[in-house]
């Protein structure tokens, strides 16, 4: 089956030209950067608490199928919708 090639914006396809024209450098201070970054993501993404709530058995369902709908284990989900909501990128 052929793969369908995706239109490219201005800014994409200057991009693909460098890259195939080897004309993209490393920057100065990406060893730092990408220190800082894994840093960052392992704190942020680190699970080190443990809770027990009570849920109703109906409502557990609902967020085990929708988790389910989403490919994601629905624990994985739960804590996603906290991690939102503390954030403040999920209304209260």
């Amino acid at each position: 089956m052929k793969k369908k090639k995706n239109k490219l914006t201005r800014y994409e396809q200057n991009i693909e030209n460098a890259l195939g024209k080897k004309k993209v450098t490393r920057s100065a201070n990406a060893d730092r950067l990408m220190r800082e970054a894994k840093i960052l993501a392992r704190n942020t993404l680190r699970k080190d608490t443990t809770i027990t709530i009570r849920l109703s058995s109906v409502d557990l369902k609902k967020v085990k199928h929708r988790a389910g709908q989403e490919g994601l284990p629905y624990q994985t989900l739960i804590a996603s919708l906290i991690h939102k909501f503390a954030d403040g990128r999920l209304g209260a």
